[in-house]
């Protein structure tokens, strides 16, 4: 039994019958005993098998039928799928109906276990998917136990112990095992390739940023997004995982260079880079950023935009490469044996084609078009690094989450996890993906020359680094905060926005640089410079001169081609290219006035997109404002967040350790509303209290963990402002829009500085912003003192929002 389809075809070595088998080539088995090691039957399956499957007779038969054809019974219940028993039985037809008893392997045996979750115990949505996988091996090997007598079951695993939401202790070693040689021990004895990890570099963190990189990551990596908002261009990539990806890069290139200098002559495949994404959005972004995309323009054509590491790059010369250097993979699909998903398929398509096109050229007399789809794909990526084979040329991998145990390319020399590791079982299992040498000659010493592969983002805890690890997280919280389903009609919702625009009339530009307009720039978050190091070996460093030595007119020029791509398209996002020269000199202007930067730390940072953004928002604001003082007509809009644009109380499901209202809210979709403070906040209760019993309030919601926030600038620095609550007015008719009023209750307690910007924007740009856009309802905000004494500020203002008062909407003439 193994964990997925790529070990199960591996290991097809087992098979006696077969020319490659290893009792042959290794010699394992004596003659005389051939012959009854032929009678054996041995079958090889991933543990999907154990998956019921439908009936011939159902498939192809649509949903609403087959619910009808049940009868109104539940899945369990389902007369057109195998029952325990049938999967056993069908299993048993390969081996005989297992007459003679069977042996069972379980390789990779750490995905086989009786999970145990403690009731007290939050397992998150992968360690369920995990346990869903073991309860499917476990339970099959239990049934198959009861069709046919099972001698014995034997696990073999490099990593045998439990992960955390399994129900045992996290790291907790099987009991049945027997140990041989540890992952340290080979990584001393150099038969694998030996690790390095970041353990120094520049930046202004207390940990090594790109070692802990999925915690350094601001803002967080996109999950959930529709497919028709996935686009990399309105992406702008963080800049701490743009930072790690060109210092890795940086060393591939390195490497590359010498593999091209001794190795490419000799017919030897290139070296590979794999990065290891969460999900599906976080994958194809990656992918595109690294390979390439294929952009549309106003007359309805199409171009081809090169990616941004030029030796991964699947677009070379405006054309896509002959043969991809990236390829992108769903891990999870590929090793189940399903059918690929419409969207990944989709995601794919080009490659699909390219690996047609090259199996055409090797195979001229097969038939290509028989081929299935996710066979190709796995081939492909089984192949990775093999002379003569599909994947030979490949040099990077985007992975939608974990590369599977059993895929070894020897080539593999740089790796790079963007997602989060919990245990050191998955730093172990990805990273040993890279481990396997290239090549095992003993030098003049009669030694193995020492091979590293380098690794981001994945924090072992084995190694050492010179900079302290952050304290662990609080202990987990006693309160659980939810959406309750029966209260569904007191949702509500709203946008989520990550800026403002201002439409300005066409004409000559010109900036206001004030206070606002100033920028400082140091490496939080940010390593430019990068020590790789091992627990034994050599070390490495990394450096990304070409941000450092920057010149300030390459600055101003990627300034004002962010500015010409987003903040001066045009309203249907059509470019206004004749804006790019002016933008540039006053790009200039700005990095001469307003730019001040930490000792080293050069303007160069500008450069990485997140950074960039900051930037052009500042200038954008300067050319605004200029505007505003000459009384030039302008239209402030939203910039709805691109792979996020809409927030609901329906996502709220949270523990925390706040004090709650006691009773609980009854006009809340919401069970608690939790109070600021170590003893909770009076005023916020107070206007709790009021809101429950003011008939015009439909529904309300305290803004905790919600997601509901609003851009602003203070100081010349980018901030959310998070204000308390969001409350939704009756309708008064079903035609009109949604009214909803955004509450602030401050104090004497909060700065004066910071609460007046917020106020500003939130009433001026926010709300002006979303209402101008219309999408989404009208919106009104007002802030209250003290709730108990001026309950009229808040009456009034629920009359004016009804009132459509343009003052409160931020539409004030």
């Amino acid at each position: 039994m193994t964990p997925g389809i790529t070990i199960r075809d591996r290991l097809g070595v087992l098979h006696p019958q077969r020319d490659d088998s290893y009792y042959r080539e290794r010699d394992l088995v004596p003659p005389d005993l051939w012959h009854a090691l032929l009678k054996a039957e041995i079958g090889i399956v991933n543990y999907h098998t154990f998956l019921p499957r439908d009936a011939k007779e159902i498939k192809g038969i649509a949903k609403n039928t087959r619910k009808l054809l049940r009868g109104g019974n539940g899945e369990e219940a389902d007369a057109f799928r195998e029952k325990p028993a049938d999967v056993a039985a069908r299993m048993l037809r390969d081996l005989a109906g297992g007459k003679g008893g069977i042996v069972v392997l379980n390789d990779e045996a750490h995905h086989c276990y009786q999970d145990n979750l403690d009731p007290d115990e939050k397992a998150d949505k992968e360690d369920k998917e995990r346990n869903r996988q073991a309860r499917v091996w476990f339970r099959g090997l239990e049934e198959l136990q009861g069709a046919a007598p099972v001698k014995a079951v034997y696990d073999l695993s490099a990593t045998p112990y439990y992960l955390k939401g399994t129900g045992y202790s996290e790291g907790f070693i099987f009991p049945w095992v027997v140990s041989d040689f540890s992952l340290m021990d080979a990584i001393e004895s150099g038969i694998v390739k030996v690790p390095r990890i970041p353990v120094d570099d520049d930046a202004k963190e207390d940990q090594v940023v790109y070692l802990h990189l999925w915690d350094n990551i601001q803002p967080p990596l996109p999950k959930r997004v529709k497919r028709s908002e996935l686009n990399v261009a309105g992406w702008t990539i963080p800049k701490t995982l743009e930072g790690a990806l060109q210092s890795l890069y940086r060393s591939y290139a390195r490497g590359y260079s010498r593999y091209r200098n001794e190795l490419a002559d000799l017919g030897e495949p290139p070296p590979v880079m794999i990065v290891v994404c969460p999900n599906t959005a976080v994958s194809k972004l990656i992918f595109d950023w690294i390979s390439g995309w294929e952009k549309g323009l106003d007359d309805s054509t199409t171009t081809l935009v090169p990616g941004e590491l030029e030796l991964l790059s699947n677009v070379e010369d405006g054309t896509w490469t002959a043969r991809q250097r990236t390829i992108l993979i769903d891990t999870v699909q590929l090793e189940s044996g399903e059918p690929l998903g419409k969207d990944f398929k989709q995601d794919a398509a080009h490659e699909i084609d390219a690996f047609k096109h090259e199996l055409r050229r090797r195979s001229p007399g097969a038939d290509v078009a028989k081929v299935d789809d996710a066979a190709l794909l796995r081939e492909a990526m089984n192949t990775v690094g093999k002379k003569g084979k599909l994947g030979e040329q490949i040099r990077c991998v985007v992975s939608v989450g974990m590369l599977t145990e059993g895929w070894d390319a020897n080539t593999v020399t740089h790796i790079l996890g963007v997602r989060p590791f919990r245990s050191q079982l998955l730093c172990e299992q990805v990273v040993g993906r890279g481990l396997r040498r290239r090549s095992y000659a003993v030098n003049e010493n009669n030694r193995l020359e020492p091979e590293y592969a380098e690794v981001y983002g994945v924090p072992f805890a084995f190694i050492p680094s010179d900079k302290p690890v952050p304290k662990p997280r609080a202990p987990r919280p006693a309160v659980e905060v939810r959406a309750v389903p029966e209260r569904e009609e007191l949702a509500i919702e709203f946008p989520k926005l990550d800026g403002y625009r201002i439409e300005l009339p066409d004409e000559q530009l010109h900036a206001d640089f004030t206070g606002d307009s100033q920028m400082h720039l140091d490496q939080a978050g940010l390593a430019l410079w990068v020590k790789h190091g091992a627990v034994i070996g050599e070390s490495e460093e990394v450096d990304l001169d070409q941000i450092r030595e920057a010149r300030p007119q390459v600055v101003a020029f990627a300034l004002a081609r962010e500015l010409t791509r987003r903040q001066f398209a045009a309203h249907d996002g059509a470019a206004r290219p004749w804006l790019f020269p002016r933008l540039v000199e006053i790009a200039g202007q700005w990095l001469d006035q307003c730019v001040t930067t930490d000792r080293e730390v050069t303007t160069g940072h500008l450069l990485l997109a997140q950074p960039g953004a900051e930037a052009a928002e500042k200038i954008y604001g300067a050319i605004v404002r200029y505007g505003e003082d000459r009384d030039r007509p302008q239209l402030v809009m939203p910039i709805i967040r691109t792979f996020d644009p809409h927030g609901s109380t329906r996502e709220v499901s949270f523990l925390t350790r706040k004090v709650v209202m006691d009773p609980p809210p009854e006009k809340s979709h919401l069970n608690h509303v939790v109070l600021d403070g170590p003893r909770g906040n009076t005023w916020e209760e107070g206007l709790a209290q009021q809101l429950e019993n003011d008939g015009r309030v439909a529904a309300y919601v305290k803004n905790e963990r919600l997601g509901f926030t609003m851009p602003y600038v203070h100081e010349g620095r980018s901030h959310d402002y998070v204000p308390d609550f969001l409350v939704r007015l009756v309708r008064k008719d079903h035609r009109e829009d949604v009214r909803t009023l955004i509450v602030e209750v401050s104090g004497s307690q909060k700065s004066p500085g910071p609460t007046k910007a917020k106020a500003t924007t939130a009433r001026d740009q926010w709300c002006a912003a979303v209402n101008n856009w219309g999408e989404d309802g009208r919106w009104g905000y007002v802030e209250v003192h003290d709730p108990w004494k001026e309950w009229h500020r808040l009456d009034a203002a629920i009359d004016r929002l009804y009132g459509d008062d343009r003052e409160l909407l931020g539409l004030a003439d």
